[in-house]
């Protein structure tokens, strides 16, 4: 008999992906149908029943060429909550990750709850999970028929046929305790929430159940198959970029900078940027932040620009001006300062003059932000001494990568398939196994490995330490 496949999904905000992959890592299948929303001023919902169909979907047209299945793992996006009946039918649109209408309640949640984020390294956000619940009670539309679920929570129920627990991943921004593994029950009461509204929790890697006749049926996934519970999308890119070990780093680069780690200890930020997950495996943390800077700049500053010609170009400026590349109004990582802006060589960022200069700018102010965004974890306490892997988007851009490395000074992978559905699949075949760094280095390869060059990163530590002071001078940053 053949070696069993994995198989992850990912419930992102536009399309739902599965792939399956052996236990080498190599793509076996892969699949993907639409998503669509609503977007209204501050709303964005999207109709919870579209994520089973579409992804049943997605499932069903994978060719798995009789290749037997060992374990099935979801991510979704994460703050993403509906309510349902008690026996998981929808009962309100599903809230998505960036839909704020209760915003409102967000300093109400941070308040009454303000000792535990402080402890968990975190503030209470207008998007997070918890002011829409708070948003919902005003509504009138918690009762005892109502439970909370997350987005992960309606295909992990229609795979194994019966509501199920939620994990502590998906959770976290609805105010699951991670320290102490419970749902923190005095903030729920001084928040008039009923702990009867909220699911079970397990931890990622938890097997919920297995695949029941009814979704074998519509998915072609064999009915027996293990079900295994979840992480948010940046965990499972995370897991898919073999981030695991601890002092390893995942750098996302794609409309923003996200960055993922792993750390012994919870570090502790004052002003909220970094916050933390609970890692799948042993007694680790998952720190990390998402800044509001980014690739995005790019697309801004140079809409219909040929990109690897103004690459080749950017490489040969030697006078590259001090940039912040922010679009936009704000900042949340690796500093909190909603009055930021972004500026170019002292004055507003725009594309004026030569391409090229402003695009060497843009891409060395992104490398400066990364480099800042490392010191302020490893003063937050985390441990940021091993290698980074850069993924996303942004890591298509080889000269990029090699500015970034020699930013930074440290050695960086490039995996070969970095999406969340892969870090899905090696969550299920570690859960099963017992050991997911282990399945994380069967399962995820690296197709180059980059050196930075120590002279280049010398010549250029003057203009990170420039850019920095002018953070500062705009009382941004706290030198």
């Amino acid at each position: 008999m053949s070696e069993p496949v994995w198989i992850g999904i990912d419930l992102g905000t536009q399309s739902v992906r599965a792939l399956a992959v052996d236990s080498a890592g190599e793509t076996v299948a892969s699949a993907h149908r639409p998503l669509g929303g609503t977007r209204s001023g501050n709303r964005h919902e999207q109709d919870p029943a579209t994520w089973w169909t579409r992804t049943a979907e997605a499932l069903a047209a994978l060719d798995l060429r009789g290749r037997e299945v060992g374990a099935v793992a979801v991510c979704a996006t994460s703050g993403t909550v509906l309510l349902t009946g008690t026996d998981g039918t929808p009962r309100t649109p599903g809230l998505m990750y960036d839909d704020t209408r209760a915003g409102a309640f967000a300093d109400v949640a941070q308040e009454a709850g303000e000792a535990l984020w402080s402890r968990l390294g975190y503030r209470m956000q207008p998007a997070w999970a918890l002011p829409k619940v708070l948003w919902w009670r005003q509504e009138g539309l918690l009762g005892p028929d109502v439970r909370l679920a997350h987005q992960p929570d309606v295909v992990t129920a229609a795979l194994v046929g019966h509501p199920v627990a939620g994990d502590a991943s998906h959770a976290l921004k609805t105010g699951y305790d991670l320290i102490e593994d419970r749902w923190p029950s005095d903030i729920l009461s001084a928040l008039d929430i009923s702990a009867d509204v909220l699911p079970e929790v397990v931890r990622p890697g938890t097997v919920l159940g297995e695949v029941c006749a009814d979704a074998a049926s519509s998915t072609g996934i064999p009915a027996g198959t293990p079900v295994v519970a979840g992480m948010t999308d940046g965990c499972a890119a995370q897991l898919a970029a073999g981030a695991l070990d601890v002092g390893e780093w995942n750098s996302v680069l794609g409309t923003t900078l996200a960055l993922k780690g792993v750390s012994t200890t919870l570090p502790h930020d004052p002003t909220g940027a970094v916050y933390s997950h609970r890692a799948p495996h042993g007694d680790l943390w998952l720190p990390g932040g998402a800044s509001s800077t980014g690739a995005g700049a790019i697309r801004a500053l140079f809409p219909d620009a040929d990109l690897t010609a103004l690459t080749a170009a950017a490489a040969r400026v030697d006078d590259v001006p001090l940039c912040y590349p922010l679009i936009g109004h704000g900042e949340r990582f690796p500093f909190v300062a909603t009055e930021a802006r972004g500026f170019l060589d002292g004055g507003p960022l725009e594309a004026p003059g030569d391409p090229a200069r402003v695009f060497a700018a843009v891409c060395t102010g992104v490398a400066h932000l990364e480099r800042l965004s490392f010191e302020l974890l490893a003063s937050a306490g985390a441990d940021v001494g091993g290698p980074v892997t850069f993924t996303g988007g942004g890591a298509r851009n080889e000269w990029w990568n090699q500015l970034r490395c020699d930013v930074l000074g440290v050695p960086v992978r490039l995996p070969v398939n970095p999406e969340p559905a892969l870090g899905m699949a090696v969550l299920a075949a570690g859960a099963l196994s017992g050991d997911i760094p282990a399945a994380a280095k069967r399962l995820v390869r690296v197709r180059r490995t980059l050196e930075p060059d120590r002279k280049r990163h010398d010549e250029l530590t003057p203009a990170y330490h420039a850019f920095t002071a002018a953070l500062a001078d705009r009382g941004w940053w706290k030198e």
